[in-house]
């Protein structure tokens, strides 16, 4: 796949013309291009990072940092407990470093949305949606992951879920011919991810989509309460201008409502009803080696919770980032690397939480302002418990909880229900992470409780929409990747069908 424009190239002010520009290439982005451009309209796609060869990849997780994640990895929410916000910053978005986990949108959750705005169900019908995923399941190869690309991480996951009595099946990935290399969260070597660099942008591509990286979009440009373009900053430093009658925002939960706010457009809640899964994981030394960065990166969960909020994951890093997270320095960590490194399982919990945040432009740094729950945090030291005792009920010497102020190494799964009742009750005592993001441009038939309305058209702006999951009205309670490109795809058909 070739780029129209490289934006590290482009040196001095640069401007085009499109009939319709898609802000972002992750998956929601990348699937609107591809949908409109095989319907034959013009399409410039706009990607702030770079389009990495996969064969430039790095293997380690410091290096891919550096490579494909926004701001090396370290973006973080303001509030009580700040907490790491994963989002990629490539051609492809996020997609090209996540564990290409892939679930349907639940209907219990269509359900829940449909209840409280009943006209959704008109515009994305069940039906349609489920017909919708099944054939982004049969293009990105969506399956169980099979047994001989599962590590014994994986497999590990599968014997402590089975001796609690727990639901638990191989995760369902977007992959074809996965060599199982344990790379999936630093950019997949082989190709063999479907991440939208590798599917999606290709078909858009060749479809007549034009697609430039390093352009990262500043503003948009809005005369007569009517888009007419945008205006941005390339990677060689340059000013740049696209004239456009319409614009498709799909950058993300965090940067679709600053860009709107950025932009003057702030009609709606824009940037509010931030929601989100936090992670939360565990170490488990086990008597023989696990080697948890070989096979499938996350090959294995457990759904039996899903009804709480919780759903678990084996969790495949490198080995350099599971060291990073034993909790010891020197001569401690060196031991432990040489001696329990190979040793160990990583498993995560993701939760459901209930809070929701604001995203906003700050001098503070970080945009989102986010607080877990007392309920959420109750919710996440359950996690912690059962993900415990999975682990144990595994054959695992101990554990490792990661909670300040609490055991460091458990071996009695009764030391793991204390940690459930008697845990801190301070976030801060807790690892987590923030990686599914929604809910910051809500869609919603009403433009008093909407950013977009249900066809994902701004509700005050016209030539306007937003595509990505920060129109979901929730979370999900499961990987979104999937339900996005869902979403993704029939509002551009509906778009598609509005034009003919």
């Amino acid at each position: 796949m070739r780029l129209t424009v490289d934006g590290a190239e482009v040196l001095s002010t640069w401007q085009a013309e499109a009939e319709i520009v898609v802000i972002g290439s992750g998956p929601a982005g990348a699937m609107y291009a591809r949908t409109l451009a095989e319907a034959g309209a013009d399409v410039l796609v706009l990607e702030e990072g770079p389009l990495v060869p996969r064969t430039a990849f790095h293997a380690d997780s410091f290096g891919a940092m550096r490579q494909l994640y926004r701001d090396l990895g370290a973006s973080v929410t303001r509030g009580r407990a700040p907490l790491p916000v994963v989002q990629g910053r490539a051609v492809g978005g996020t997609s090209v470093i996540n564990g290409a986990i892939s679930w349907r949108l639940p209907e219990d959750v269509w359900q829940r949305w449909a209840a409280a705005d009943p006209a959704l169900s008109e515009y994305l019908p069940w039906d349609e949606l489920v017909a919708t995923t099944e054939q982004i399941e049969a293009d990105l190869g969506i399956a169980p992951t099979p047994a001989e690309v599962q590590g014994r991480n994986d497999r590990l996951m599968a014997a402590g879920a089975e001796a609690l009595g727990l639901d638990h099946r191989p995760i369902r990935r977007n992959v074809k011919q996965c060599a199982g290399s344990g790379r999936c969260l630093l950019g997949c070597p082989s190709g063999a991810k479907q991440s939208m660099d590798v599917s999606y942008l290709p078909r858009a591509v060749s479809a007549g989509a034009r697609l430039a990286a390093g352009m990262r979009v500043d503003r948009i440009d809005v005369e007569a309460g009517r888009v007419v373009g945008v205006r941005g900053t390339t990677a060689g430093g340059a000013a740049f201008t696209v004239r456009a009658a319409h614009v498709v925002v799909a950058a993300s939960a965090v940067h679709s409502p600053l860009l709107l706010w950025r932009s003057g457009v702030r009609q709606g809640p824009v940037g509010e009803h931030f929601r989100a899964h936090p992670g939360f994981s565990m170490l488990g030394r086990f008597p023989d080696e696990v080697r948890a960065w070989e096979g499938s990166t996350q090959g294995h969960e457990v759904t039996g919770l899903r009804g709480e909020g919780l759903k678990f994951e084996a969790l495949g890093l490198d080995a350099g980032m599971i060291a990073a997270r034993i909790g010891a320095i020197g001569t401690g960590l060196r031991r432990a690397v040489d001696e329990d490194l190979p040793h160990l399982a990583s498993w995560a919990v993701a939760v459901k939480a209930g809070a929701e945040g604001r995203v906003r432009p700050s001098w503070l740094g970080s945009p989102v302002r986010y607080d877990l729950s007392d309920t959420d945090l109750a919710m996440a030291r359950r996690g912690l418990r059962v993900l415990g005792e999975m682990m144990l009920a595994a054959g695992a010497e101990y554990v490792r909880p990661g909670v300040s102020g609490f055991d460091p190494v458990v071996r009695d799964p009764r030391r793991l229900a204390a940690l459930e009742s008697e845990g801190p009750r301070d976030p801060r005592a807790y690892t987590g992470v923030m990686t599914h993001l929604f809910g910051s441009c809500r869609m919603h038939s009403d433009p008093a409780s909407g950013v977009v309305d249900l066809a994902g058209r701004h509700h005050h702006v016209r030539g306007l929409s937003v595509v990505d999951s920060s129109v979901f009205p929730t979370n999900t309670g499961v990987n979104p990747q999937t339900s996005i490109l869902g979403v993704s795809r029939m509002l551009a058909l509906r778009a598609v069908r509005s034009e003919a």
